[in-house]
């Protein structure tokens, strides 16, 4: 299970009660007090702890007899391989960014392991059935790039603006204004030795927060914050040196140097909503509006009485102090970070297009998964379906046979396989000669790439002694391998992806494995293709486009509710798409899944 979080606990609290035998638990996140309202697994005493961890100990409890892996790390992270896929008999996606789920996409894909692929936003929800050579893929239908991110995935390292902007609103707006997350007298104390290391990192930060915010009225109110956050805190992320290895790491901004260089810029600079201010003008707009916000905190306390809950702030588009701040805080985050940055105009459409994470469409979505499971585990993929979830008078669930592989699917439209190799003695000749030619049949016009580097074809032959190792192959390599030979009467094949695992073997066992030889699929020749209203098959669906399938299977005529997006936190589009010849007015639309006629 890769993610543990909206989805996530209540996926795992599924599978645990269902009984599956043992389930690896794989997350990078902490837990934040924004998560709690519906992440049932962790409550306030786990704040700031390993999401995978603690949802482990929590599930545990529901089952003793399921075995538990958790992972405090990176789904992408290269130990976690296709050889380490392949020990799943199945895995589940419940990620909260598009990146994340194409890389899992294309490992099971790789690894020929069954993914349930699913996500939420608001009251919209779906799930996919993945299977390669059996279904398309999770990249076979475009998906629009997310307009709005959870707070966790922008925590450490952000790459777009949107990521700064999200840290800016919903996190470092509400540690100052709002309640603050460290702040918990319900902190778990076990002073273990596995916990101790980290308790006294959280104790330290919560004194430094408590500090913070007891400075509201002073003057260094602005530098004490500035300092903290894009100073301290990025000079403590940039110690991590595996995070930067292969990214650029951020620059801690000086604070004195800043504040000299900004000295004849005016506070009047916010005024210029469409202008895309530079360093020293962020930092002015930065603290002008934390001095406006600060003394609205201030005078909020004053006038509060004993027995009352601390006033706190929220964040509106409309309130100009808290836009400011945002905008401001944004900008110095992404400058940090290398990022472009934006206008505050720009700013305010972005901030405003946040949309909740809804606890009950995550429990129904892990219901729907776990149930699309069990037809996988019996691998019934006739019965199983592409579901879908929505806010609907006429019904809340709607559902499609499973598609087949998109041929012009650049992921999911070739062939597959992998080998284990020790990347120090084995060479490209052996993957020529062993592999493609030796147990797959291929002849003598073939190409060998990884990535856009050509390392063989017929004209090419001069890395065949080459030790892959000195080819830049790394702990795993994908090697895209073209059919270039005379078009026979069956047609050339289909390209082949090869994952390439590096693996130590002793002198005495070959530098290389060698797979299962099978039968590449041969491209369909012109006078295969079926045209569906003057449009080939494996086209791409879209607004005005039609899908036909596999070796010339076309679709029939059903009206299906399609939702498009990348899971909680992220905005999804839902729209009515028809396969095959779109209706008229008089036609008769058949469903037959389940034996209904429904006339529209």
């Amino acid at each position: 299970m890769v993610g543990a979080g909206g989805i996530g606990c209540e996926l795992l609290k599924n599978l645990v009660l269902t009984g599956f035998g043992e389930i690896h638990i794989v997350d990078l996140d902490t837990i934040d007090l924004s998560n709690l309202n519906r992440q049932f697994l962790f409550g306030m005493q786990h704040i700031k702890k390993s999401k995978a961890m603690v949802a482990k100990e929590t599930a545990g409890k529901f089952n003793p007899h399921v075995k538990l892996e958790a992972h405090h790390a990176n789904i992408k992270d290269l130990n976690f391989n296709v050889k380490w896929f392949k020990t799943f008999d199945v895995v589940f996606n419940a990620l909260d960014n598009l990146d994340a789920r194409r890389h899992v996409n294309r490992m099971c894909l790789a690894a020929d392991v069954p993914l349930i692929e699913s996500g939420t936003t608001g009251f919209n929800g779906q799930v996919q059935v993945i299977k390669q050579r059996t279904t398309e893929c999770y990249e076979c239908t475009h998906k629009p790039v997310p307009k709005s991110f959870p707070v966790c995935t922008i925590r450490s390292t952000p790459s777009q603006p949107i990521h700064c902007i999200v840290w800016a609103k919903s996190y470092l707006f509400v540690e100052i204004f709002g309640t603050s997350e460290e702040s918990s007298p319900d902190m778990d104390t076990s002073e273990d030795d596995e916990n101790a290391s980290e308790i006294a990192n959280l104790k330290r930060e919560a004194e430094e927060l408590k500090n913070i915010r007891e400075k509201m009225a002073s003057p260094d109110f602005a530098a004490t914050i500035f300092n903290k956050v894009f100073c301290a805190d990025i000079t403590r992320l940039r110690s991590m040196e595996d995070m930067w290895k292969s990214r650029k790491p951020p620059k801690a901004l000086d604070h004195a140097t800043i504040v000299k260089d900004a000295e004849g810029v005016g506070a009047c600079v916010v005024k210029t909503d469409q202008k895309v201010w530079g360093l020293e003008e962020n930092y002015v707009v930065f603290a002008d509006s934390l001095r406006r916000l600060a003394t609205r905190m201030v005078e909020l306390k004053a006038r509060a009485t004993n027995g009352e809950a601390p006033p706190i702030l929220t964040f509106d588009k409309d309130d100009e102090d808290a836009l400011d701040f945002v905008a401001a805080s944004a900008n110095l985050r992404s400058l940090v970070f290398g990022i472009d940055v934006k206008s505050k105009f720009d700013i305010k459409q972005m901030a405003g297009n946040i949309i909740p994470a809804i606890a009950t469409t995550n429990a129904i979505t892990a219901g729907l998964c776990v149930l699309q499971a069990f037809k996988v585990l019996r691998e019934d993929y006739k019965s199983a379906r592409m579901v879908f979830l929505s806010r609907s008078a006429d019904r809340a669930f709607s559902a499609e046979k499973l598609s087949p592989p998109n041929p012009g699917c650049e992921i999911c439209g070739v062939a597959r396989t992998s080998i284990e190799a020790d990347i120090t003695r084995a060479t490209l000749g052996d993957l020529v000669e062993k592999v493609l030619r030796g147990a797959l049949g291929y002849g003598e016009e073939v190409c060998v790439l990884v990535g856009q580097a050509l390392l063989f074809d017929a004209d090419f032959d001069d890395n065949l002694e080459t030790p892959l190792c000195d080819l830049g192959f790394g702990e795993e390599t994908f090697v895209t391998v073209k059919d270039e030979g005379e078009e026979e009467e069956e047609g050339t094949r289909i390209n082949l992806v090869i994952a390439v695992t590096n693996t130590i073997f002793t002198e005495d066992e070959a530098a290389m494995t060698i797979p299962e030889p099978f039968q590449v699929p041969r491209k369909l020749k012109a006078s295969e293709v079926v045209e569906v209203n003057g449009l080939a098959n494996g086209v791409k669906r879209g607004h005005d486009e039609v899908m036909g399938g596999m070796n010339g299977h076309v679709s029939k005529r059903r009206k299906v509710d399609i939702v498009v997006g990348s899971g909680e936190g992220a905005a999804m589009k839902k729209e009515k798409v028809f396969k095959g010849k779109g209706p008229t007015e008089e036609d008769v639309i058949l469903l037959d899944d389940d034996g209904c006629i429904t006339i529209d």
